[in-house]
């Protein structure tokens, strides 16, 4: 029986990894011919491709830098409003709200990562986007900023989760020997449980920082989707899932734009790689400085 046991999860753990693999082999295949075609365009080759400050698939002009910096502008964007409120909240709730006060804030905070994306796109288009405009002054209140605060709500949730189980897997041991040597609760948070959690904590960054560069409706509907080389966050800028969102639906299958299409999913999967692979290197060389 222990040995049917191991087989089934052993099959479901590969299962897991199968998937990653046909994902990352959808994308090179499909991915590959536009680097291949690249070089039989007149206008865009592949060092266009990804330098070009202009984005123009009509006009076989493709070029993702605006499509790049939009992303991360948004994301950067969200990222320092969100880690900053979502690691206050999770220690407050964790170590210092009052039972009574924790039992209200953690299922409302919970319930913000139920909420459709679509419908965060839809408060951010109709009921942010005004007050944007008159508040800052600018032409559209549909611009990165937008985009920003909206991602932002939608990220703290997870971080919030994540990191309370984080600071909750903390033995209580470790607590009451800082309490034990005088320390008070800030400093025993401060030098024992957050060095402790950390790996947890930078996991539920990344996980929550993944989900703001891979979001697409919010960005789609409140960002305004123009395509430009901006550092404004008051500007309107277009990401690259809305740029993929926006055109599959009626772009041609075969062609050098269909395939573009999947060369900007592929690089959007190694953004994901390349900040989880950071993340393990950082919570790996903390892990080794607090043992």
């Amino acid at each position: 029986m222990d040995l049917l046991t191991h087989f089934i999860l052993l099959i479901i753990a590969g299962i897991s990894f199968l998937v990653l693999v046909l994902v990352f082999y959808t994308l090179i295949s499909n991915a590959l011919p536009s680097f291949i075609n690249f070089g039989n365009n007149e206008v865009t080759d592949l060092w266009n491709f990804l330098t070009g400050d202009i984005w123009r698939p009509n006009s076989d002009i493709y070029g993702i830098l605006p499509l790049v910096l939009g992303t991360l502008l948004v994301s950067l964007a969200a990222s320092l409003i969100a880690i900053p409120i979502g690691i206050g909240c999770t220690i407050y709730i964790s170590e210092i709200a009052h039972p009574k006060v924790r039992g209200i804030l953690k299922p409302a905070i919970e319930i913000l990562a139920g909420i459709p994306s679509v419908v965060y796109g839809l408060f951010g288009l109709l009921i942010l986007s005004p007050y944007i405009r008159d508040i800052f002054g600018v032409g559209s209140g549909t611009n990165a900023l937008n985009g920003a605060i909206m991602l932002a709500i939608m990220m703290i949730p997870i971080m919030v989760s994540l990191s309370e189980d984080a600071i909750n897997a903390v033995p209580r041991s470790l607590r009451e020997a800082s309490y034990a040597l005088g320390a008070n609760r800030w400093e025993t948070m401060r030098s024992i449980v957050l060095p402790a959690a950390l790996s947890g904590i930078v996991a539920a960054i990344i996980l929550s920082i993944g989900r703001a560069v891979g979001e697409t409706m919010v960005v789609l509907m409140c960002t305004g989707n123009s395509p430009q080389v901006t550092g404004n966050i008051l500007d309107s800028v277009q990401a690259m899932t809305s740029a993929i969102a926006i055109d599959v639906g009626e772009v041609a299958g075969g062609s050098l734009h269909y395939h573009v299409l999947f060369a900007i999913g592929m690089i959007l999967f190694l953004f994901t790689l390349a900040i989880n692979m950071i993340a393990d290197l950082i919570a790996a060389r903390y892990s080794e400085a607090y043992r």
